[in-house]
Formats: C-alpha cells, sequence, structure tokens
C-alpha cells in the first residue's frame, strides 16, 4: 500500500448492484444524541458509543481500500474488528497507493461501494481535507497536538522508520547509501511504488536525501542518488512488495521497517538496516470520508483502530502506533511488543508539513526527468 506516505489500490467500478447509492438509512440514521452518524464529531456526540456500536451493526459493512493483510498486521486489525462486532469489513484495492485512494473517493462518490475510511501518507493527506469528515475518538487527547488535525479531520495512526532491507545471502553487508551504487547490486534496488503517489518510496527519495548531502529542506540530493542508481544499472523499476522479494525480482529494498522486518519469516536471509544517522521517520494518517456509504462503521473503525487493542495490533505487525507514549505512561502497551521493535541510532527526523509539500513539488518536477 501506500501512497505520499503509502501505497494502495483505488476501487474499481464494479457490479451494479454495487454501485447503488447508499440507503437513506446508513446516511441519515440518528444517535441518541440527535445527530446522523455522517454528522457526529464524537461517539459522544452521536449518544455514547452503545448507540454507534448498534447503528455500525445495523449498516453492517465497512469499505476499505489500500489495506494489504500483510502491511502493520492490518489482516488482523479487520479479522478482530469483524470478530468484535459481527461487521464485514471489504477489503478493496488492497496494493494501492494513497492517491489512488483519493480518487476513489472522487469516482465512487454516491455509491454504496465508496470507501469509508482512508489510511494516506502526508502529503497526499494534506492535499484532499476537503474530503474528510472531522471525528474524534475518545482517545483523541493522548494523541499529540503535532500528530492530529485539531478538529480530526486526519490523525497520525502508526508509523516506523525508513529502512534498506536486502537479501544477505547475495551481497555483502549493507552499512550506508553509498554501499548500493557497487556493481554488485546491479538490477537489485527497488522502491515499494512511485515516489510521486507513494508514501513509502516519497519517504525512501528522503533518506537518500538525507544520507548524501541533503536536509529535510532539500529532497534533491535523494533524486539524484537514485539516478546514479539507474545510471549504475542498480535501479529496478519495479514496485516491491513481498512476492518481487520471495521471486528475487528485488533483492534490495527501500522500505518502513516494520515492513521490511516482516519477510524475515519468509526468507531468514532477509537483514534489515536504518543507516546510522540517517533515520527518517514517519506516520500515516487515518480519515473518513464525509461521504461514506456506513458513517456509523467509518466512525467505530476509528475507535477500534485507536484503542489499546487496536494501537498494540499495529504494534504486534512491527509498526510503532501514535498512543504508544501515553500507552506505555498508562501501562497498556504490550512491553514485549515494544522491545522487539528494530533499534535506531541517531537523531530522528520527521518532515514537516511544509517540507513535505515543499519535496513533493520537487519530486513532481524532477523525478520523472531524471529516472524516466
Amino acid at each position: 500500500m501506500r501512497g505520499i506516505g503509502a501505497t494502495v489500490a483505488v476501487g474499481a467500478i464494479v457490479a451494479l448492484a454495487a454501485c447503488a447509492p447508499p440507503s437513506d438509512d446508513d446516511s441519515s440514521a440518528n444517535g441518541e444524541g440527535g445527530v446522523s452518524a455522517a454528522s457526529a464529531t464524537s461517539a459522544e456526540e452521536f449518544g455514547g458509543m452503545d448507540a454507534l456500536i448498534a447503528a455500525a451493526k445495523e449498516e453492517g459493512k465497512l469499505n476499505t481500500i489500500a489495506l494489504p493483510d500483510d502491511w502493520a498486521n492490518y489482516g488482523e486489525l479487520k479479522a478482530k474488528f469483524t470478530e468484535k462486532y459481527g461487521i464485514e469489513v471489504v477489503s478493496d484495492k488492497p496494493d494501492a497507493a494513497s492517491q489512488e485512494e483519493i480518487n476513489a473517493v472522487k469516482t465512487e462518490k454516491g455509491r454504496s461501494s465508496a470507501p469509508d475510511v482512508l489510511d494516506m501518507g502526508g502529503a497526499v493527506t494534506l492535499a484532499n481535507t476537503a474530503l474528510y469528515a472531522p471525528y474524534k475518538v475518545a482517545t483523541f487527547d493522548d494523541i499529540p497536538a503535532a500528530q492530529k488535525d485539531p478538529n480530526g479531520l486526519w490523525v497520525n495512526d502508526y508509523g516506523g522508520f525508513m529502512s534498506i532491507g536486502y537479501d544477505s545471502s547475495k551481497f555483502p553487508e549493507v552499512t550506508s547509501l553509498k554501499d548500493l551504487l557497487d556493481p554488485k547490486f546491479k538490477n537489485s534496488v527497488a522502491l515499494n511504488g512511485d515516489p510521486t503517489q507513494a508514501g513509502a518510496a516519497f519517504a525512501g527519495v528522503a533518506m537518500a536525501s538525507l544520507g548524501n548531502g541533503g536536509s529535510a529542506d532539500d529532497i534533491s540530493k535523494g533524486v539524484d542518488f537514485f539516478a546514479d542508481l539507474k545510471k549504475a544499472g542498480n535501479f529496478v523499476p519495479v514496485q516491491a512488495s513481498p512476492a518481487t522479494i520471495k521471486s528475487g525480482e528485488t533483492p534490495v529494498v527501500f522500505d518502513w521497517d516494520y515492513l521490511n522486518a516482516a519477510q524475515v519469516s519468509e526468507n531468514p536471509n532477509w537483514k534489515v538496516v536504518v543507516p546510522e544517522g540517517v533515520v527518517l521517520g514517519s506516520y500515516y494518517n487515518q480519515a473518513i470520508n464525509k461521504e461514506a456509504p456506513h458513517p456509523a462503521a467509518a466512525r467505530l473503525w476509528q475507535e477500534f483502530l485507536f484503542s489499546d487493542e487496536g494501537q498494540n495490533l499495529w504494534l504486534k505487525g512491527g509498526a510503532r502506533p501514535v498512543r504508544m507514549d501515553a500507552m506505555t505512561e498508562a501501562g497498556t502497551i504490550d512491553a514485549a511488543l515494544a522491545e522487539a521493535l528494530p533499534a535506531v541510532e541517531g537523531e530522528p527526523v520527521f518532515l514537516t508539513t511544509e517540507q513535505t509539500e515543499a519535496a513533493t513539488k520537487t519530486l513532481t518536477e524532477s523525478w520523472a526527468k531524471a529516472i524516466g
């Protein structure tokens, strides 16, 4: 998955029955608080969690998009949600990019097949806030102010650090980005998508910039690095995935540490490194489609994701949940899972909104010219 911030696929137009507009009951059901599910900005405003759960069960379905089962433990998250509430989770286009999620919201508008919820990277999230519904989960106050819209239009959900994963049975130890320019890495190095659309790929270029004389304010050095990789014949213009890693098509991959670490179970020779001093962190963002066909289920899904249970399930997938500090202080974090997270050395860098927007502009103007 994940658009600029992630890679996932857009919802295609499906059978005519699925294209019917949502029923009036879905979009106008009122809770005990007297407001519709589509207008509720909190469970309390709707009449409380019990009322929200009842309304969501009545809808009976949740449309998700760009949520691969093997991405940050989303498979278990979706299964647990269904087990807990009896609500069917429809998972459309799991390998789409963030921008494709937005495209789906627009093209599926008014249809019962439209995405209810979104999980996107930073730049795509910030460029499309007019499409989201404001909503504050019960644990909203646990989330740092810098990691959420003050009205809950979008909220950071989970994150990690950009890393290099590689097959150690084929290559020498990787300790720096410059190692990848060696002829030994011919036709081997890949990104997780197109960096102008996919968040993980975007972050891979930003990480390369940090490691090659650039900065959070200047991603151009990262573009130059990948241009050099291409000139050396080392860059593979293939979207990396568990399948391409398993087949050997992409034996070296720039990706989030939790995604690269997940490959070890399939390939014991797969090693993951966050080069010292090149520590780029990022979080994905949750948002609710303001015209969600299942507005109560969309809000209940958010409550589940930001609960202790949901946050620990992301942690189980190797991702760092946004409420991790608050849960650690409260003693509700899974300590064993937290201890197992990959170690990082150096001061983490998190791009600001302005830096992300500037980097996106640079990539839009230069990536195709540099890589083709």
